[in-house]
């Protein structure tokens, strides 16, 4: 690459799925500019309407086109604002015959490649990226000579970076472990004093040989408080990092707690069983997922009404609450208080598209596999809660459904990393599988 074409601003060239993914993706290039194939604009056209984000982000982006571009798109483009490139819109021409030859279906994929194609062609004086999300149009993209990256404005740099809400700290003296037995278990944070830049409800196991205290740090006074072991609604915790997310969970003050794990660690177990137990802070229980739909399609395809389209999806939980129940005993009136929730709507599951529009005042609200969530989402679902409200984020960083995510670009990783050191947030991962030690032994050899 000569010297000069190197220092030219680039051109970005953007898929689809990068823009339904973040409407405002077009301000986050700095000075370089932007093109959009006009059969991207054909594909946004069928997700203007609907009420799950990806239709929200397609109107936002195709408002904010229009508002940029005036009366009409010049070859040059139009100004992205001071400082910024610009942003043009690029027609489609006859088939390149190295795609011809290649992929033999005419889809607005391969339209989004020819077009590429064509603007890196006619495009030698600067480098042409093209932008997408789908790893296997990044690949084709590749094969046919055009360099291509994922859009990562809002990706993490590094999961091992990733806060994890606990750290182990050896060699404790034993006089400050016994403090923390001691009245009320409470311990300013100078007494304990080896513990470097605690983040607010950062948990800890301390220890000194065969005595240990579990403890998190109140950034309030300064100080950190014993986690002592309990039960929520027949549940009890079975390892420190379960005990650590039952006393996030259950902690009036925090309003904002995510829980990180594999499966049969026990995150949406504990998140429903803390709920039950706090109902009575609560007007509402309020527990929901995202339903990963494929291509524009979503719960209107399904046969049905509402209940019968979701009941697949929200299976999950009713387990949950089956064992809890089961723990409680059919006898026991809580358990029966259960039903009598759900028949009340004072426990209600659903969908988490029907939650947009709504403001949730004095709810616990529970959002199960957060993973197949984007940030934007994310920041949606905070953005709607009330006064009294509690949000309570459970997923898999590992385990995603979503086409366009990955463990580094997913919501729930991405709000762990932008809300560490935020007096009302507390997260947690869990680390050790609870379910059964079948369970356990296929994990670690399967």
């Amino acid at each position: 690459m000569s010297a000069s074409r190197a220092k030219a601003p680039k051109l970005f060239v953007l898929d689809t799925n990068v823009i339904l993914h973040d409407a405002g993706c077009i301000r986050n290039f700095a000075d370089n500019d932007v093109a959009i194939p006009i059969a991207v604009l054909e594909e946004l056209d069928k997700f203007k309407k609907g009420n799950e984000d990806i239709h929200f982000q397609a109107r936002e982006f195709l408002r904010r086109l229009d508002e940029l571009t005036g009366d009409l798109i010049s070859d040059a483009g139009a100004s992205l604002g001071e400082g910024l490139g610009k942003i043009r819109v690029v027609l489609g021409s006859e088939f390149d015959q190295r795609l011809a030859d290649s992929f033999f279906e005419d889809t607005i994929d391969h339209r989004i490649l020819n077009t590429v194609l064509q603007i890196a062609e006619g495009t030698k004086n600067r480098r042409v990226v093209f932008l997408s999300k789908d790893t296997n149009l990044r690949m084709k993209a590749k094969s046919l000579g055009i360099p291509s990256q994922d859009y990562t404005h809002d990706k993490i740099e590094s999961l091992n970076k990733l806060y994890r809400g606990k750290r182990t700290v050896e060699g404790v003296t034993e006089s400050v472990i016994g403090l923390f037995y001691e009245g009320m278990g409470v311990v300013p944070a100078r007494e304990v004093g080896i513990v470097e830049r605690p983040m607010p409800n950062e948990n800890f196991i301390l220890r000194n040989g065969s005595r240990s205290a579990l403890a998190s740090y109140r950034a309030s006074d300064e100080a950190y408080v014993r986690i002592r072991k309990h039960t929520a609604y027949g549940i009890s915790p079975r390892n420190a990092e379960q005990s650590f997310a039952l006393e996030a969970l259950t902690n009036d003050e925090i309003k904002l707690v995510t829980l990180a794990g594999t499966a049969g660690t026990g995150k949406t177990l504990l998140a429903l069983a803390a709920a039950l137990e706090c109902r009575r802070n609560y007007r509402q229980i309020l527990l929901a997922r995202p339903i990963v739909s494929l291509s524009n399609r979503d719960l209107g395809y399904l046969p049905g009404d509402v209940d019968q389209k979701i009941e697949p999806y929200m299976q999950p939980l009713y387990d949950n609450l089956s064992v809890i129940r089961s723990e409680l005993g059919d006898e026991d009136p809580a358990a029966e208080n259960i039903q009598k929730m759900r028949e009340t709507e004072k426990l209600l599951i659903t969908p988490l598209a029907y939650i947009r529009g709504r403001t949730l005042q004095r709810i616990f609200f529970i959002v199960d596999e957060a993973q197949n969530l984007t940030p934007h989402e994310v920041k949606t679902i905070i953005t709607r809660a009330g006064e009294g409200t509690k949000i309570v984020f459970t997923g898999d960083i590992h385990q995603i459904d979503h086409p366009y995510l990955d463990s580094r670009s997913n919501g729930i990783s991405y709000l762990i990393h932008k809300m560490v050191g935020q007096r009302l947030y507390a997260h947690i991962t869990l680390e050790k599988g609870e379910r059964s030690e079948l369970a356990d032994i296929a994990s670690a050899l399967l």
